[in-house]
């Protein structure tokens, strides 16, 4: 009796049918498109780098999510669990090869043994762009428009970008006198929309008493308008200084570009990342500000600070495709799914498949994506298959020397047929409006 393995995959993975990934690859060709406007280059990078690659000194939750194995050659080797790491090598490693400032973005899996919940899985996507070697406010401009103008061009409406400074927020802390506890802070005030707000206060109470952690909630509860909240974190930081004029220059530059729209400066994003040193943000939904940040990034000081003596200052964000599909789903805003194929050429007879590829190659010579059924089922079984692909046109071919004479087209929307024309006149119908759905 023969045993079989049922067909399943690991907690936290997927398949993904054509339907699920066409809409993935539509908004991947979005964002993709966006970063190429804007400069940004393309790169990649191996999934698989040796251990003390990936982790550095160790330790901290991140090592606990790590897929980590020795591999046959005795290596420590793990899977890259973000996209920063590892282009923190690949600048470090080519450092000679690269124009400075340079600009990439990496589109990627990444890996992480964590829990599971709406939109986080351990198998998921990143769209991370970047800009190294420089250290001016217009680079940190520049990744918040290239992070809005991505997300537009996917269609992503009512998105709002929350701004802060990581900087001015230590600068606090120093007058707090308590800056030397700013990781646990900081990763405090950053669960404050996951646990809410008594708890984090406990937290704080805990680790600097009642009465600073009170200061730290008043500081970063301040709201309003951005110059207003300027003025009230530089003020509780002690006076004017560099990180609020980096803050007003920031906001100089985005309403000059006429991108001021939905940016707002909020004290309580602090990213929980230690190696942000100047501006964090987090791009949230308007319309469903529960699934978390969209897109994230900031400013770090040192990317190669772990393989390099040489300071590497930048700027970046990355785009969770997940979660943004997630939140799209639960909006009804995905777009439809793409046709395998615009076009299908049925088969009426299997003895000219041949010539049927032949119209088929005009069809895509002229930019229609084309299939071609190979077997002369009954017509109406590949009228429905195209359907099931969401082909927008089926092409009838005489059964009589098809190359000579007329095809017939019919518009699977509407089942209206138009007959007697050229390959060249049918291309042309297509690619009318009057087949768009």
């Amino acid at each position: 009796m023969e045993c079989f393995c049922a067909p399943r995959v690991l907690k936290g993975f997927r398949d993904f049918l054509p339907a699920a990934e066409s809409r993935r690859r539509a908004l991947l060709a979005c964002f993709e498109a966006a970063f190429r406007a804007a400069g940004f280059a393309p790169i990649d990078t191996p999934a698989l780098e040796l251990a003390e690659i990936l982790l550095g000194k160790g330790g901290g939750e991140t090592e606990k999510q790590v897929y980590r194995w020795t591999d046959n050659g005795g290596r420590d080797v793990a899977l890259r669990f973000d996209l920063t790491v590892p282009f923190a090598r690949f600048a470090a490693e080519h450092r000679a090869e690269l124009p400075m400032p340079f600009k990439r973005y990496h589109i990627g899996k990444v890996w992480r043994g964590e829990n599971t919940q709406k939109g986080r899985y351990r198998e998921f996507i990143q769209c991370d762009f970047d800009a190294i070697g420089c250290t001016s406010a217009s680079s940190d401009a520049q990744i918040i428009m290239t992070a809005r103008a991505a997300l537009a061009a996917a269609g992503v409406e009512g998105a709002a970008v929350l701004v802060n400074h990581r900087a001015l927020f230590n600068r606090f802390l120093a007058h707090l006198g308590i800056v030397e506890k700013r990781l646990e802070i900081l990763r405090a005030v950053d669960k404050i929309g996951k646990t809410g707000r008594d708890e984090v206060q406990k937290t704080l109470s805990a680790l600097c008493g009642d009465e600073k952690a009170a200061r730290l909630l008043d500081y970063i509860s301040l709201c309003g308008d951005w110059d207003s909240v300027l003025d009230g974190l530089t003020e509780m930081a002690g006076g004017p200084n560099p990180d609020s004029a980096r803050l007003a220059e920031i906001a100089r530059l985005l309403r000059d570009a006429g991108a001021f729209a939905g940016v707002r400066l909020d004290p309580s994003i602090t990213r929980g990342l230690d190696y942000y040193t100047g501006v964090v943000f987090e791009t949230m939904l308007e319309d469903l500000p529960s699934i978390g940040s969209v897109c994230s990034g900031g400013r770090y000081d040192n990317l190669t600070a772990l393989y390099s003596k040489e300071e590497l200052p930048g700027v970046g964000a990355s785009i969770g495709l997940d979660r943004l599909i997630a939140a799209l789903e639960t909006l009804n805003r995905l777009p439809d799914a793409a046709a395998y194929a615009r076009c299908a050429i049925i088969c009426v007879d299997e003895q000219h498949v041949g010539f049927y590829e032949k119209i088929a190659a005009a069809f895509r010579a002229a930019g229609l994506s084309c299939e071609v059924y190979g077997e002369a089922k009954k017509s109406t079984a590949q009228f429905i298959l195209a359907e099931k692909k969401n082909a927008r046109a089926v092409i009838i071919p005489s059964k009589d020397a098809p190359l000579d004479n007329p095809l017939t087209v019919r518009h699977l929307a509407t089942r209206r047929d138009t007959a007697g024309l050229s390959i060249h006149e049918a291309i042309a119908l297509i690619q009318g409006e009057g087949f768009d759905r």
